[in-house]
């Protein structure tokens, strides 16, 4: 579930984001107003649709596959000329740039890859995806991000919320992370969100430090996904 994201994911790495844009947006408006515009734009967290359903027991065994309405993304925050901005990337929800499996066993999950086509995380400013995929992600090289379950874990019968232990590789580096999701049951199959946090240099990525802009070197990945069962 977690898909997370190899690549997604991160993703995260949204890190240049903001800089191309950035300048040229605060010194046209001023800082204070790009701010606004900016955080204003920025996505929500992902969050379920609905309450969490009773998830434990062998009901929910076999294959579940990343479905249509899947995304993810990532999430940074920059100084600004002082002022504080938070920008968000996504894949969009109506294409097939989030893909995986998940299995299901016993009412434990016990296998789970997603993937992350790259390239597809976007915001709203053309200039900003362009510094991110060919500076930050290096996209022609690495093209996807993929997270892999390595730890079976059990469940929740009450509640929504696991932990699911895994391997996140950006940009060919991988790192044990910990994905913090909530699940529920919907009419067409299952809901996964979450997000992990993601610090930078640890997959090679120097976060943008300019005159007129600062991005941290934390950030995190997020995801939405819709799982259908196989066949």
């Amino acid at each position: 579930m977690v898909g997370l994201v190899r690549g997604a994911a991160k993703v995260a790495i949204g890190v240049g984001a903001a800089v191309v844009i950035g300048g040229t947006a605060a010194v046209t408006w001023g800082p204070g107003l790009y701010a606004d515009w900016a955080n204003r734009a920025a996505a929500d967290v992902p969050a379920l649709d609905a309450a969490g359903s009773t998830l434990g027991g062998d009901g929910l065994d076999g294959v579940w596959v990343v479905g249509d309405g899947s995304y993810a993304g990532y999430r940074v925050h920059e100084v600004l000329r002082g002022e504080d901005v938070t920008v968000t990337g996504r894949t969009e929800p109506s294409s097939d740039a989030v893909t995986g499996s998940v299995t299901v066993a016993g009412g434990a999950l016990t296998d789970a890859e997603v993937i992350v086509d790259v390239a597809s995380v976007a915001t709203d400013e053309p200039p900003r995806d362009a510094y991110f995929r060919g500076t930050v992600m290096q996209v022609g090289t690495f093209p996807t991000a993929t997270f892999e379950l390595t730890e079976p874990v059990d469940l929740p019968e009450d509640d929504a919320t696991v932990d699911l232990a895994g391997d996140l590789t950006i940009r060919d580096v991988t790192r044990e992370v910990v994905v913090e999701a909530q699940v529920a049951l919907t009419d067409a199959g299952a809901q996964v969100v979450g997000s992990v946090p993601v610090t930078f240099s640890d997959y090679g990525i120097q976060a943008p430090s300019l005159a007129f802009v600062r991005v941290d070197g934390e950030g995190s990945v997020e995801f939405s996904l819709r799982l259908e069962r196989e066949g």
